[in-house]
């Protein structure tokens, strides 16, 4: 299914509304005048309101993609899509991508 690229300004946050960046950009590729993001690229998550133990398994920390384009590639890998799935850490929560740039689709 395409879906707008994924690039470092991107509005991306956990399940609880913690502020998630991509620790890893493409700088050789841009759209909107921002790099974007490959599959490849782990995510650090700040300000996740989930409680930590023994309440609950979180905050989360860390999160990973676990789909991507399987058209549009970079000399780093798949691009990341808006409707990409990624897996916080150590919660097993999804991310979520609230906005992005308009301009460039991918599949």
């Amino acid at each position: 299914m395409p879906g707008m690229v994924l690039h470092l300004g991107a509005t991306v946050l956990c399940a609880h509304g913690g502020q998630a960046q991509p620790t890893v950009t493409n700088p050789r590729v841009l759209v909107s005048g921002q790099p974007v993001v490959t599959l490849s690229a782990p995510y650090v998550v700040a300000g996740c309101a989930l409680p930590p133990p023994p309440v609950a398994n979180g905050p989360c920390v860390t999160a990973q993609f676990i789909t991507s384009a399987t058209r549009v590639i970079t000399n780093m890998g798949p691009v990341l899509l808006q409707d990409s799935q990624a897996i916080c850490a150590p919660s097993g929560t999804p991310l979520l991508i609230i906005q992005t740039q308009i301009r460039v689709t991918g599949t």
